[in-house]
């Protein structure tokens, strides 16, 4: 990317390569980054504001795909899909007694886009919402609390936030130790979200029932937790439907134009 940029480019339709201060510095003609999909946090955006490039990202695209997938992954946790499977294939026919998700609690922490989506769909499900954000101040159907105080709650918690310094690590060693004996956790946002050392540690203490990741801090992923049963991943692909990715796509291609009209270069 950082050898592409150097020539002259002065538009780049990104993904999730990593658009450094360095990278964007070499990159002399740059003036426009449509990045496809939500995350922003692989462009460092200080640099790029600093050095007059727009930034455009699709966050409205990626939406229903990643909520279904974190349905998805709920059930699977609750119903032991995966698990049943995999025992199946090895000749072992052993049907597992699971739990129904319309008789859980689930906190979601983020209540943006794809949070909001994810408990429309609880909802359907008949499942108890509770949330933590910030910035909304009410939404139908969930109720808002305070961090802790969701965590204490919760059967299941799912990750629905940007990754940022503030919240860089929101379920560390201590957030776990708040939540209930037994409860899950769901991550189909970003790695840093998570503390994977604290999360190994609540999982072989069995003071975490499952977890179940999509994405990792550095990836792909081949760490300790791919050792635990009781770990269910995904490689990253909660935007990965045909139809999702050719909206966004579509959508960061129009970014791209309407940036480099509003910048007089098309």
């Amino acid at each position: 990317v950082a050898e592409l940029a150097s020539h002259g480019v002065i538009a780049l339709l990104a993904g999730l390569e990593p658009l450094t201060e360095k990278v964007l510095s070499g990159a002399k003609s740059l003036r426009v980054i449509a990045r496809c999909g939500t995350g922003l946090d692989n462009v460092d955006l200080n640099a790029a504001k600093k050095l007059g490039i727009d930034v455009f990202n699709t966050p409205d695209a990626p939406t229903q795909a990643v909520a279904e997938l974190t349905i998805g992954h709920m059930l699977n946790m609750l119903r032991g899909i995966s698990v049943t499977d995999s025992h199946i294939r090895a000749g072992n026919w052993l049907p597992m007694m699971g739990s129904l998700l319309s008789t859980k609690t689930v906190g979601i922490i983020g209540l943006g886009r794809i949070g909001a989506s994810v408990a429309k769909l609880l909802h359907a499900f008949g499942s108890r919402v509770v949330a933590h954000d910030p910035i909304i101040t009410g939404h139908p159907n969930v109720e808002l609390l305070p961090l802790a105080d969701l965590l204490r709650v919760a059967d299941i918690v799912s990750l629905h936030t940007p990754h940022s310094a503030e919240t860089h690590h929101i379920l560390d060693a201590a957030a776990f130790s708040l939540m209930k004996q037994g409860s899950c956790v769901v991550n189909v946002s970003r790695g840093g979200l998570i503390d994977e050392i604290a999360l190994e540690q609540s999982l072989s203490s069995q003071h975490l029932a499952g977890a179940a990741l999509d994405c990792f801090e550095d990836e792909p992923y081949n760490g300790p937790l791919l050792k635990l049963s009781t770990v269910h991943v995904t490689a990253h692909m909660g935007s990965y439907a045909r139809e999702t990715r050719d909206l966004m796509e579509a959508e960061a291609s129009q970014n791209l134009i309407t940036g480099l009209r509003k910048r007089g270069l098309l």
